[in-house]
């Protein structure tokens, strides 16, 4: 059980339109929310996030001076600030466009207008982050799973181990390529229960990577969770297809990546 409510989060809300930031002001009340600062532009935020911390910020993708694209880096980049969760509520919906800020680690995003009920589960999934629990597993001591995780961004690996780490999982290793996966996990393969891999990536992409695993290396074993910006049906099937034990999407909920593994490492 989380010792964290909904009730008790404190926000940074960043929103341009005076109209919109009222109207989320409006629904994040509903939830119960009272702890929430507007500011309407990315150094408004930036200044502000100097002086106080909270729980969480939620930002609209296009600002004045800025992006929340390069508002999270930035965030992402000090050391104070680096772990507070991001949401995102745009109406864009290019791939292109949001898969920089899927790669920083945005724990949701919002469609414009949302619906409340999208509201509250990415707020529960931003709990997850903040009063983070352990998973439990039957058949393994959990500080003793040992995970590989491939993906060519540094942002998008770090914020997947802070969520291997929230579940209690610390003995990670990193891979910034397919390539470079394979050749960690060819020297010693019983070194690792699980990999954590991304789909796009340059020099050998998660597809290949995998079928390298499986048909290469003859490893129907060991089971791969791809974590996932790509939407692409086709790509995806040819994924499932080379042996992937399952594939979550970015941004992901936390919950369901406990479920993933769950049923990946238990079976």
């Amino acid at each position: 059980m989380h010792l964290v409510n909904i009730c008790d989060l404190s926000i940074l809300l960043i929103e341009p339109s005076a109209m919109q930031l009222k109207v989320i002001i409006q629904y994040l009340n509903h939830e119960g929310i009272h702890k929430i600062e507007g500011v309407s532009n990315g150094s408004a935020a930036l200044s502000s996030l100097t002086e106080h911390h909270p729980d969480l910020i939620i930002s609209s993708l296009y600002l004045p001076d800025m992006t929340a694209t390069e508002i999270l880096e930035k965030i992402r980049h000090i050391e104070r600030l680096c772990h507070i969760p991001f949401m995102l509520i745009s109406s864009e919906s290019s791939f292109d466009k949001l898969d920089a800020i899927r790669q920083a680690g945005v724990v949701a995003i919002l469609p414009k207008p949302f619906a409340p009920e999208d509201l509250k589960n990415a707020l529960r999934a931003s709990i997850e982050f903040i009063d983070p629990q352990e998973i439990n597993l039957e058949h393994y001591d959990i500080e003793n799973v040992r995970v590989l995780v491939v993906d060519d961004s540094h942002l998008a690996r770090k914020h997947i181990i802070r969520v291997l780490n929230n579940m209690g999982i610390v003995k990670i290793t990193q891979a910034e390529n397919g390539r470079q996966g394979i050749d960690i996990f060819q020297q010693n393969e019983d070194a690792f229960d699980l990999i954590v891999t991304d789909y796009n990536m340059p020099v050998m992409d998660g597809q290949q990577f995998i079928e390298n695993i499986r048909q290469v290396l003859r490893n129907s074993i060991i089971p791969i969770l791809m974590v996932t910006s790509e939407d692409n049906e086709t790509r995806l099937g040819n994924v499932h297809k080379a042996g992937v034990s399952a594939i979550c999407d970015k941004p992901f909920n936390p919950e369901t990546v406990k479920e993933m593994l769950y049923r990946v490492l238990e079976n």
